[in-house]
């Protein structure tokens, strides 16, 4: 009779370590994400990166059916045998929050990515501006480049399956200057659940029992390679959702194809663009005023895509993901997202764009 209280005793033991796991970041930079983590996420890889559909997202569909039968075949005994059920639902919630954190999750727990790559946190407004006009000019050139107009739009030339690909030979660039960035076997795939996750207002996600980075098929296809360099940062062991855009910015410019660094670049200017709106509106239109139009059109093309989709939803599975996310360990919750802001200024401080 006592074994139905061990599972449950063992996720108050488990959530109890979580709490002092911070205090540790070294230790777990050094043996897990540094070590177990990359056998093990090498290893799901391996196994499923050639698999042509998401592997993930069916195992999550068969869960979701269980749970739903199981519900309604415990309907009419939970008021007679309410304590056997919910120890049945904490044992089986015990597992899954182990196995989430063992095969992945505890890279929340890892060194922040500013004492790793030695970047400052703190920057003036006039860095911020000066960083900004230089991000304006690069966007603009880039831009240029591949319409020959500075009022037309890009559109991204190639297919889903072919940008995958393709966001290997960025991650290579950008490892040859920080080896820890290094990516190997591709498992990158689009969800099947595409649709939900918009209206979720998610781009992509990563699974962390089967490694396989989804991203969301509908998306506008110009900021398709940043979205998917930044699931494929949380593959490599990044758990911070503004460290993932850092790093999903760079490997998209370290990229030599043109399509690339316009992905990266427009996204890091529209969150540089965001924060001015915030902090001065007349600064903030003086800026805009010298992006080229091709560009705002592209903004604008991503706006009329989510505000479509734009329902109550969203905003509750925001406030839940928000509370997911300072619970494992990011305090910002979702509004860490623009927090990668931070680590680009810096980062460009002593580097040119």
């Amino acid at each position: 009779m006592r074994r139905k209280y061990i599972l449950p005793l063992f996720l108050l033991i488990q959530i109890i370590l979580l709490k002092i796991l911070p205090f540790f970041p070294e230790f777990i930079e050094r043996f897990y994400s540094n070590a177990f983590y990359i056998k093990i996420s090498h290893f799901s890889r391996i196994l499923l990166g050639r698999i042509p559909f998401s592997v993930g997202d069916c195992i999550y569909t068969i869960l979701i059916l269980l749970l739903i039968r199981w519900f309604w075949k415990t309907r009419k005994t939970w008021k007679l045998h309410w304590k056997d059920n919910l120890l049945k639902a904490l044992s089986v919630l015990s597992i899954f929050y182990f196995f989430f954190h063992l095969l992945w999750a505890f890279n929340y727990y890892r060194e922040p990515l500013f004492e790793k790559m030695k970047i400052q946190r703190e920057y003036t407004d006039a860095e911020l501006l000066d960083f900004t006009k230089k991000l304006i000019s690069k966007t603009n050139e880039i831009q240029f480049q591949i319409t020959k107009k500075d009022s037309s739009k890009v559109v991204f030339p190639y297919s889903q399956e072919e940008a995958f690909q393709m966001n290997l030979k960025g991650y290579e660039n950008l490892a040859k200057e920080h080896p820890y960035f290094k990516y190997e076997i591709l498992s990158v795939k689009k969800s099947l659940f595409s649709l939900p996750l918009t209206y979720m207002g998610f781009g992509g996600y990563l699974n962390p029992f089967t490694n396989e980075a989804q991203v969301n098929n509908l998306l506008p296809m110009y900021n398709f390679p940043l979205t998917s360099c930044h699931e494929m940062a949380h593959q490599i062991g990044f758990a911070s959702e503004s460290e993932c855009n850092f790093i999903g910015v760079l490997a998209s410019v370290k990229n030599q194809n043109l399509y690339y660094q316009y992905s990266g670049y427009s996204f890091a200017l529209r969150y540089c663009l965001g924060i001015w709106h915030e902090k001065n509106e007349k600064v903030f239109k003086e800026l805009k005023k010298s992006v080229n139009v091709g560009i705002l059109k592209n903004y604008k093309e991503s706006q009329d895509f989510w505000k479509q989709y734009d329902t109550f939803i969203d905003e509750g599975f925001h406030i839940f993901y928000d509370n997911f996310l300072k619970t494992n360990n990011q305090k910002d919750g979702i509004e860490s997202y623009s927090k990668f802001v931070d680590l680009m200024v810096n980062y460009y401080k002593t580097r040119k764009l």
